[in-house]
């Protein structure tokens, strides 16, 4: 299992390279994945169905019982062999139904055979948090499918709606999966089910489950999403909405069934339900005048009618239950397909305006009315030994007094007519012909493309005799739950009551098809006083409204109202908890040396004058001498990793923060107070005051042993002598990968706000002197710029060694004559050109020794940053250019790639997921070479960092720098050589 979920992730991975030359002949390509699988899974049909149970098992994270485990029992391998199966035939369908000129084409194709693959670890993953990790990855798949043709507001909306209602769902299920887990005492599906939670937390967390269930399925108050999903292409509603993600609450109901169908809240629930659905969903199919929207109502329906019959929890029902769950995804898929087919002829799917395709496309609606009959349940369809299971066994039930019975079939008699009834007006209005209408025009289709609907229609009829070969696998399924094992499944059990009901079913819908007039005008006439997708249409509404008045109300005082607000809220939340606390320390003890008084009285000087000076670079200068206090009590505390980081953090946050003051006034100006100074000065005291509480009542909270304890044991295991540094990239390597990846955000967040036009390549290099320069110079300037220009084109056109040494001895850094005379610095040229070289080796030697000194790969990061930073000082932005010709985001998704890859390297060498590994030798004059994954993790880390600095010089220096060039007449700087930087 884990070799093919992880042949759809590379293989989807390759198919937007793939998609591009091969344009829609990709898919019958990226087809023989799904179509492998389904082809291994055959084989295993005849062991498992004789009790055998494939398992896979790989440990993720052993400290939570958490692991990749995988389960191939009856039920999941009859789901897995849907969303193989029929997976591959829509993607081969997709072949004819696209054109090579579709937008976004490669990505659709990579989106739809990701999905299948998630939708395989769904039915398949028997760990709780796996199963729901492939849970919430189908709703956003199902989001980008959905939204395929972005352009149309209609897509977007639909799309949004999905991942919302599907999201919602998901986030009840979570709790209540975690209920179950921490009741039951372990995460394991399988086990979850053989040995029940009992007692007031199953009620909950079953119930909490079935929420998640229902509104993935799409039953009532959830069911309006799904008809809005058909915006969708016609491939992703045939099988996504069709056989494969609507199927995963159905799913969900029938692995729990055995384990929890005898709780209180599971019948009113699932069958209650389930019940309701059938009926809302049959009698608004009957209003639809579109082809997709009437099948779309009409899956409502049915997924309402599965979840009531697997839901009943006896042995007949289950069984019943897993043949229709097979027989839907035969027909219904091909029904959608069809639609497809018949829009791209016919440029519609309104049955008012088709006519005579019935004569037209003969083969197409053969095998339509055959799976559409299979839908209505007529014999001799694999729909009709469905049904008459459903009804033996709910009529069996209700016999046995069972009252939730009754309602079942009352429901599925009702619902069945409903189906008879939109059935015969779906074959109608497709094929049929109108006599006050002439033949609709139609395009040229692919004859191969009826292929598809055909097979799957085809296997539902000879299904049907071919019960013998099927049931074996879905009673090991049914086997798990209570009940006598009389009945099999066939297409003749005789007289009995379950044939005279489909008899009654066929009789009274065809009354409905026959009165269909009188039935639209009853339907015109039944209000619609509750209406799903109206209500959740004002929840949306009011919740936008509300969040646009609390917006306007927050953000009205600007900045200062923003920092008013933020800081409130902590004063107000932090404080009244720390307040509350009934844990203080036995003592206080105010400083552990001399040193700690002195420097607090530094810092908390220069933060009071911070707060009353009016120019800004002193301001920030003074907010430094703050940070720079903190590496003081680092260092004197013993924490000299610590002091180093926050030394180099502090003076690369001056360095950005005066990049920014660029483009502001130098002097602090307070038009309006928004924010009154006595309120500021309360906030800013109140927040201080908390601040210290919540250290002293968090050193007061302790009743344990401290964690710091066993700190020096595991560094040791882990081949660390810097505690530090081990537990940033080995001991806790999953919370240093979000950080790296938040900066990685943060880069593309500032990025955003500058860059206009594009983000790509690297800051402009010498060449680029003249050709990229947009300025017009007045006239008496242009002389100056010219000779400034000729003087580079001196330098860069010398190209023997006398003329280059020449150069050199006129200039120490290579775009230095880009400068104004005026704002270059020879000592800083000098001071610059002696330390890049050496200030890059120890950032290098930093991120080495970092497991066993100060240092390390963020450290190391940061040197090389503030080595890049020089340049860009000393020399402007044409010097950061021939410092780092390379483009910010490739540095950046590298060290993001390499980071997480350490992940994925451990599980090559049998261990889990971040889990390290060391490679030791012996290498002449250097000694032991010890090189571990934690070395690898940190060179990406590196590598982040770098490409960090060198975007943010990018975006707020040479970007800025650009844009001032390209401004105009009025950007020139008094000094026409500025110009050039």
């Amino acid at each position: 299992m884990i070799l093919s979920l992880v042949a759809f992730a590379v293989v989807a991975l390759i198919t937007p390279f793939a998609t591009r030359p091969l344009g829609r002949r990709v898919f019958p390509v990226i087809a023989l994945v799904p179509t492998v699988v389904f082809a291994w899974l055959l084989t295993l049909v005849p062991a498992v169905a004789n009790g055998e149970v494939v398992v896979e098992r790989l440990e993720w994270i052993p400290t939570l019982d958490i692991a990749l485990s995988f389960r191939l029992d009856p039920l999941s391998l009859l789901l897995a062999l849907v969303v193989t199966g029929v997976g591959g035939l829509v993607l081969l369908y997709c072949t004819w139904y696209f054109r090579d000129d579709e937008p976004s084409l490669d990505r659709f194709a990579a989106l739809l055979l990701a999905f299948s693959g998630v939708m395989l670890g769904l039915v398949t993953a028997d760990d709780v948090y796996v199963m729901f990790t492939f849970w919430e990855a189908t709703s956003v798949l199902s989001y980008l499918l959905i939204g395929h043709t972005a352009g149309r507001r209609e897509a977007r909306g639909a799309a949004l709606q999905a991942l919302t209602v599907t999201t919602f769902g998901g986030l009840a299920m979570l709790v209540g999966l975690v209920v179950l887990t921490v009741a039951g005492g372990t995460t394991s599906l399988h086990e979850l089910v053989t040995q029940p939670v009992t007692g007031v937390a199953a009620e909950v967390g079953v119930a909490l489950v079935l929420v998640g269930a229902i509104s993935k399925s799409a039953l009532v108050p959830f069911h309006f999403w799904l008809p809005a999903a058909m915006a969708a292409p016609t491939p992703v509603s045939a099988y996504l909405h069709a056989a494969a993600m609507v199927k995963a609450g159905v799913y969900l109901v029938a692995l729990l069934a055995p384990g929890y169908a005898d709780l209180a809240v599971w019948p009113p629930i699932v069958i209650g339900i389930g019940a309701f659905t059938m009926l809302v969903g049959g009698w608004r199919a009957l209003r639809q005048t579109d082809l997709k929207l009437l099948l779309a109502y009409g899956t409502v329906s049915q997924l309402g009618f599965m979840v009531l019959v697997i839901g009943q929890g006896t042995r007949d029902a289950a069984l019943a239950g897993t043949v229709l769950l097979l027989a839907h995804a035969l027909f219904k898929a091909p029904l959608f397909l069809t639609v497809g087919i018949v829009d791209h002829a016919a440029g519609t799917r309104d049955k008012r305006k088709l006519s005579g395709l019935g004569r037209r496309m003969p083969w197409l609606a053969a095998f339509a009315t055959l799976a559409a009959a299979s839908m209505a349940g007529l014999p001799p369809l694999l729909g009709f030994v469905a049904k008459e299971a459903v009804f033996t066994a709910q009529f069996e039930g209700g016999a046995e007094g069972d009252a939730w019975a009754w309602v079942g079939l009352t429901a599925v008699v009702v619902g069945s007519i409903f189906t008879f009834a939109y059935s015969a007006r779906f074959v109608w209005g497709a094929f049929g012909s109108r006599r006050e209408a002439e033949p609709t025009p139609l395009h040229r289709e692919p004859a191969l493309m009826t292929a598809v609907p055909a097979v799957l229609a085809v296997t539902s009829l000879v299904a049907a005799f071919a019960t013998s070969l099927i049931e074996p696998l879905l009673d090991a399924y049914a086997a798990t739950l209570p009940g006598p094992t009389a009945y099999h499944l066939a297409l003749w059990h005789g007289l009995e009551p379950a044939l005279a009901i489909s008899a009654l079913i066929i009789g009274v819908g065809s009354l409905l098809v026959w009165q269909r007039e009188s039935v639209a005008r009853l339907q015109a006439a039944v209000p619609d006083a509750v209406d799903a997708g109206r209500g959740y249409l004002r929840i949306v509404s009011a919740i936008d409204r509300g969040a646009a008045r609390l917006t306007t109300f927050i953000q009205s005082g600007g900045l200062p109202g923003y920092l008013a607000v933020i800081v409130a809220v902590f004063v107000l939340g932090l404080g009244g908890s720390a307040a509350l606390n009934g844990t203080w320390p036995g003592g206080i003890r105010l400083a552990d040396g001399p040193a700690q008084p002195f420097v607090a009285v530094v810092m908390v000087a220069a933060a009071s004058a911070a707060v009353v000076v009016r120019q800004r670079l002193t301001a920030v200068l003074l907010v430094g001498a703050t940070g720079y206090g903190m590496v003081l009590l680092f260092g004197v505390s013993g924490a000299p990793d610590l002091a180093l980081t926050q030394a180099l953090v502090e003076t690369l946050t001056i360095v950005v923060v005066v990049l920014v003051l660029r483009r502001l006034p130098r002097r602090i100006t307070v038009r309006r107070a928004v924010v009154r100074t006595p309120v500021r000065i309360a906030l800013g005291a109140l927040a201080g005051v908390v601040m210290a509480v919540v250290g002293v009542v968090a050193l007061g909270a302790r009743v344990q042993p401290s964690v710091a304890e066993g700190i020096p044991a595991l560094a040791e295991e882990a081949h660390a002598k810097n505690l530090v540094n081990a537990l940033l990239v080995d001991l806790r390597a999953w919370d240093t990968l979000g950080e790296i990846s938040v900066l990685v955000a943060v880069a593309t967040g500032v990025a955003s706000l500058i860059f206009v036009s594009g983000r790509q390549g690297g800051a402009p290099r010498l060449e680029d002197v003249g050709r990229r320069s947009r300025l017009r110079p007045v006239p008496e300037q242009a002389d100056s710029i010219r000779a400034a220009r000729r003087r580079l084109a001196d330098v860069e056109g010398e190209t023997d060694a006398a003329a280059e040494a020449a150069a050199t001895r006129q200039t120490w850094l290579l775009a230095g004559r880009t400068l104004s005379p005026r704002n270059r610095s020879i000592l800083l040229e000098v001071l610059v050109r002696l330390l890049f070289h050496p200030a890059i080796v120890v950032s290098v030697f930093l991120l080495f020794v970092g497991h066993n000194a100060p240092g390390g790969g963020f450290a190391g990061g940061l040197v090389a940053g503030l080595a890049l930073v020089a340049r860009y000082l000393a020399g402007g932005r044409y010097e950061l250019g021939e410092a780092a010709p390379v483009d910010a985001g490739l540095l950046l998704g590298t060290g993001l790639f390499v980071a997480a890859g350490t992940a994925a390297s451990s599980l090559l060498v049998g261990l889990t997921v971040f889990e390290s590994s060391w490679f030791e030798t012996e290498v002449p004059v250097l000694g032991t070479l010890s090189i571990g994954t934690s070395t690898l993790f940190d060179i990406g880390v590196y590598l982040v960092v770098v490409g960090l600095v060198l975007d943010i010089l990018r975006t707020l220096g040479a970007e800025i720098d650009r844009q001032i060039d390209e401004a105009g007449p009025d950007a020139v700087p008094a000094d026409p050589a500025e110009a050039l930087r």
